[in-house]
């Protein structure tokens, strides 16, 4: 039942996944900002790639509706967290130094907002879902999964702005903004509820894609 909840996140993005890392054109004052944000971000990105993992575990179609619906829920939390803090990082960065970067900073950080918003929007339609009858648990985690669907793939042109010319290319060459691999413990583990206490309207997150609001959609090259 939980299947295109999984589905759906897999499309979803996070602010720099989309970025190649191939260039290397950017001046000093760029890679210096480019390195303050990226510090930042990675924390973040590992944060939304635990808690999609975790959602992907619980996709089995024996999976228990109050088991599904703790794991969703944590792990949206945990995202709207994160995109919360994506959007602090950009902001607290200052603009870039590039032309119109003001601009550019501001809307990505309001993108990312929007996003950590909409995660924690999706957090309260998980806790609300009736998980006593399993057809319908199952209908409203499809609703669940139509609005992560849309959440994807909205609102994200100010995040490729930023993911683009001089800046795009400084923070592809940070690490700290390449795409990370999920680690345990994810956001099902028991510890997870108190990792992923709300901090904040998620967030964006949230993340990222819209992950970035979020989210932009990545291809998750490096």
């Amino acid at each position: 039942m939980n299947k295109k909840l999984a589905a759906a996140l897999s499309g979803g993005a996070v602010l720099v996944l989309t970025l190649s890392g191939c260039s290397d054109d950017s001046d000093n004052k760029v890679n210096d900002w480019a390195k303050k944000v990226c510090d930042q971000v990675q924390p973040q990105l590992q944060k939304i790639a635990n808690a999609n993992a975790a959602i992907q575990q619980q996709t089995a179609d024996n999976s228990k509706p109050a088991d599904v619906q703790k794991t969703d829920a944590a792990a949206f939390q945990q995202i709207s967290q994160a995109y919360k803090a994506l959007g602090a990082a950009v902001d607290s960065a200052g603009p870039p130094p590039v032309d119109d970067g003001e601009t550019t900073q501001r809307e990505a950080v309001k993108e990312l907002n929007a996003s950590s918003v909409a995660y924690a929007n999706l957090k309260t339609k998980v806790d609300a879902l009736d998980t006593g009858d399993q057809a319908k648990f199952a209908d409203g985690l499809k609703g669940v999964a139509d609005e992560l669907n849309k959440i994807s793939t909205s609102g994200d042109q100010a995040l490729k702005k930023l993911q683009s010319g001089e800046v795009g290319s400084a923070m592809a060459k940070q690490k700290g903004c390449q795409k990370p691999k999920p680690s345990a413990p994810p956001a099902s583990a028991p510890s997870a509820p108190a990792a992923a206490s709300k901090s904040a309207a998620p967030s964006k997150p949230a993340s990222p894609s819209k992950s970035a609001s979020p989210s932009a959609s990545a291809t998750g090259k490096s």
